[in-house]
């Protein structure tokens, strides 16, 4: 795949095994600025091991990963740093990201504890105060300030993937990468959070990875998707040709499924 000039993200005939099994191979993919890609395929097929690669969080066998120009792999100490303040990510265990003996509060801002010297176009006007920063991160993901002083165990696990989002937006980054965000969520809540990411991406311009085994979640959120099987690109096409006859055979295989279990 041909780098574009406007692609923020380029991802370049990577590949990637564990313990002699393919996990990748050979996948190419682009993001340009303000765009959400859907990854989709069953557990195993590759999705999560393509979203750390991304975030830089482990190194591809082959093949390379560009952001904003720069080679990300190669890059190492504070300009990788520099780099990685662009790239967030939204995993499937929100509790996981929050520290059990904390305030929720003080877990939302910890990223901003690493970047002192970043403050996001949104809370320029509270920058001297931590706390006021978390209200706002708050705000923007729809939670009351009343739940600052909270602890994860007395949250909801719509509240607590809330304030995963919010974290995950709080350096302002220009790619957010979501690992199955709605999975361990009631119907109900899965909606909610998918609104609320979709809002973020218009008033922030963000643009996401949205990597998830749920075809309904995707098609909502995505504007192109890619379909990974045992670590191939097998499909890739607009959102809007989902329903395609075109569409590979596994692709289809996963619609039917999606299908019968909305309806069961």
């Amino acid at each position: 795949m041909q780098k574009g000039k406007n692609d923020m993200l380029h991802v370049n005939s990577i590949s990637k095994t564990y313990h002699s099994k393919p996990a990748l191979n050979n996948i190419s993919l682009t993001v340009q600025h303000g765009e959400s890609i859907g990854i989709i395929g069953e557990s195993g097929s590759g999705k999560s091991t393509l979203g750390k690669i991304i975030l830089g969080l482990d190194k591809p066998d082959q093949g390379e990963v560009h952001f904003r120009g720069n080679n990300l792999h190669t890059l190492n100490g504070k300009a990788l740093k520099k780099l990685r303040r662009q790239l967030q990510i939204v995993f499937q265990d929100s509790a996981g990201s929050l520290n059990p003996k904390l305030p929720v509060w003080k877990s939302v801002v910890e990223p901003l504890e690493n970047y002192p010297d970043v403050i996001p176009s949104f809370l320029k006007e509270v920058r001297h105060n931590r706390k006021k920063m978390a209200e706002v991160l708050f705000q923007k993901v729809g939670l009351s300030p009343e739940l600052l002083e909270r602890y994860p165990h007395q949250l909801s696990g719509g509240q607590k993937q809330r304030i995963a989002v919010a974290r995950g937006i709080s350096l302002e980054p220009d790619l957010l990468v979501c690992d199955e965000p709605t999975s361990s969520l009631d119907v109900s809540v899965q909606a909610q959070v998918l609104n609320l990411l979709k809002k973020l991406q218009r008033d922030l311009n963000l643009s996401f990875l949205f990597i998830s085994h749920d075809i309904a979640a995707v098609q909502f959120m995505c504007e192109r998707i890619v379909v990974l099987k045992e670590g191939l690109a097998v499909d890739s096409f607009l959102t809007e040709d989902l329903f395609s006859e075109s569409r590979h055979p596994y692709t289809k295989l996963l619609v039917e499924m999606s299908m019968e279990q909305e309806y069961n």
